[in-house]
């Protein structure tokens, strides 16, 4: 196994850069060796400064011009930067390869398409048994993850796995690919091992929560990150994920706790206020709900969404000017908003603005036309102004839409009889009766001039 490179957070590793950018700006003199240039290649690679990296690089290669390491790194970056046959062709014109180099031109070639040579070479890689065998099987898996070729790399981690199942590293890894497979049961199953290796992992704790949610599971996932919270109370991540667990599960003054517990603690309150705001909402506390959208409106003045939900609960306190007037903003930015058409017709019909109401919701259906309810409220406009053949025509449409509307058998009834053609308007109503009794008091409020005939 190649030697280990220094990890990125190291003092050493920084200081080895700081010594580098000091010795280019002129403000310091130094020599550097070639593992040096190898890791002051890769800090910037690992950062995506690639043309950084490829600087270095450059830098080593005039003071160790032969140095097959520096050339490795400079067939790295050429696969960073999606130039794979520059990277394979500089790998192939070595005449030995050393371990990092194997695993980049297997790289090369599982990019390349070329899984038959890749194969080879893994095989090599892999048929004397070492005593780091598990990690070689985990290095090469990591080539195919990186590649999101998730089955194929499972293939190689179970097989590390096999030959030690106590490598938490691996198993980490394992757990993701059974994610990404979808296969979810033996993702938490490989959590779970982890965890019989140490349960105080709260990253395995923390990906088991996910999963739950993810499922839908919500009790189970609030018990993961119990256990995340009980390992590191200042995990915020954590407080995070809870509140959406209690969101989900409707336990909204909960939810906002934790909501409140993550914005204290990444000192951003605007990322948890919307999820705020959107829980007042649903304990129909608007008052409190609006001033939070109207805090972070005061951030982006210009958010339709944000535009649109505090019309919408002005609208709900039966502030209809207010909400008319959010509601129109929210339009002129972009018309093509159906929610918001709709949310201002209701509006405009509470203030028995009919004409605006009807003009707005025929503009949400031209954006949107499967909305049953909306060309119900458009079928009730046309009734109310005695326009019953084209209340009918959308009431016909209502039925053949939606089951769910089963009230429009007795409008439909209704509009008949308005246009006198009574066999119908029994029929339907008999059907409206039999899904609800109490639709007969409606129908006959609707026509009055039938109750003789009913009764």
């Amino acid at each position: 196994m190649g030697k280990k490179l220094l990890l990125p957070g190291d003092d050493e590793f920084k200081d080895l850069v700081h010594r580098y950018e000091q010795y280019l700006s002129g403000n310091a003199n130094g020599y550097f060796d070639v593992e040096e240039f190898e890791n002051i290649a890769e800090y910037y690679l690992l950062r995506g400064r690639t043309k950084d990296s490829s600087r270095a690089i450059d830098f080593g290669m005039k003071l160790h011009p032969g140095s097959t390491a520096l050339k490795a790194k400079r067939a790295k970056i050429y696969l960073a930067v999606d130039e794979v046959k520059k990277a394979y062709q500089l790998l192939s014109s070595f005449t030995e390869s050393d371990y990092e180099t194997l695993l980049l031109k297997i790289e090369a070639l599982v990019r390349m398409g070329r899984h038959a040579e890749a194969d080879k070479l893994i095989k090599g890689l892999t048929t004397e048994k070492t005593a780091d065998l598990d990690n070689i099987f985990l290095d090469i898996a990591y080539i195919y993850l990186e590649n999101n070729k998730f089955e194929k790399a499972s293939e190689f981690l179970l097989k590390g796995f096999q030959i030690n199942p106590k490598n938490i590293d691996l198993l980490f890894e394992l757990a993701f690919s059974f994610e990404q497979m979808e296969e979810k049961e033996k993702a938490i199953e490989i959590y779970n091992r982890i965890l019989d290796l140490d349960a105080f992992s709260g990253e395995a704790w923390f990906n088991i929560g996910q999963i739950y949610f993810n499922l839908q599971e919500f009790p189970k996932a609030l018990e993961a990150y119990d256990f995340v919270l009980a390992i590191d109370p200042n995990d915020s991540l954590a407080h995070l994920q809870k509140a959406h667990v209690h969101y989900q599960l409707e336990e909204f003054y909960t939810a906002i706790e934790y909501y409140a517990h993550y914005a204290a603690m990444t000192d951003d309150p605007a990322s948890t206020s919307l999820y705020i705001a959107e829980c007042y909402e649903k304990l129909e506390q608007y008052d409190k709900a609006v001033d939070y959208y109207k805090y972070l409106l005061e951030q982006d003045p210009d958010n339709t969404d944000l535009l649109i939900s505090i019309g919408s609960c002005l609208l709900e306190q039966e502030k209809f000017s207010a909400s008319i007037e959010y509601l129109s903003r929210a339009i002129e930015l972009n018309d093509s908003l159906a929610d918001a058409w709709v949310y201002l017709a209701e509006a405009y019909l509470a203030i028995d603005n009919l004409d605006i109401a009807l003009k707005s919701y025929l503009l949400a259906l031209q954006l949107d036309s499967e909305q049953p309810e909306v060309i119900m409220a458009v079928a009730n406009i046309y009734l109310e102004k005695g326009d019953y053949e084209t209340a009918l025509n959308f009431y016909l449409a209502v039925e053949a839409m939606s089951n769910s509307l089963e009230i429009v058998n007795v409008f439909i009834a209704a509009t008949y009889y308005k246009l006198g053609n009574k066999t119908e308007a029994y029929r339907y109503l008999k059907k409206g009766i039999e899904d609800n009794e109490d639709v007969l008091n409606l129908f006959l409020e609707i026509c009055p001039e039938a109750i003789e005939t009913i009764h």
